[in-house]
């Protein structure tokens, strides 16, 4: 009995999606957009943010620190145009995305720096010097 509603309810958003896919086709000219792969991660010294963002240039990028957030974004614009005897085409091409991240309170916010290289967006956020000295793991024995 719950595995036919199982089966139900994977058909049912399947229909919508066909059904609302020329509209979709229409109005994005077949782009999507897409938010970049994010991979965070820490060693004893630092946390690391990894953006997987080819095709971009490090003009391209802003990137703020508002309290305890830090805030990723990007936008890109281009124009392309064609010039014959009888027609003249231009394409215009605009993308943009936002990442918002909390930083937890040891990331010396004034040492945070950036690199863009092959595509990947690197940013390196060290800790505090006592974050840096505090245990990062401990044996828990279970009772």
């Amino acid at each position: 009995m719950s595995t036919n509603a199982i089966k139900k309810m994977e058909r049912f958003p399947s229909f919508f999606d066909d059904f609302f896919k020329p509209w979709n086709d229409l109005m994005t000219s077949g782009r999507t957009m897409t938010v970049p792969a994010v991979n965070v991660s820490e060693n004893n010294n630092d946390y690391r943010v990894s953006v997987a963002a080819p095709g971009l240039k490090k003009s391209d990028f802003n990137i703020d620190v508002e309290g305890n957030m830090l805030t990723i974004s990007c936008e890109k614009e281009e124009k392309k145009e064609e010039k014959d005897e009888k027609y003249t085409r231009t394409e215009y091409n605009y993308s943009s995305f936002s990442r918002t991240f909390t930083l937890p309170d040891e990331v010396m916010k004034d040492k945070i720096d950036a690199v863009y290289e092959e595509g990947v967006l690197r940013i390196t956020l060290p800790k505090t010097e006592q974050a840096k000295k505090a245990v990062l793991s401990k044996h828990i024995t279970v009772k």
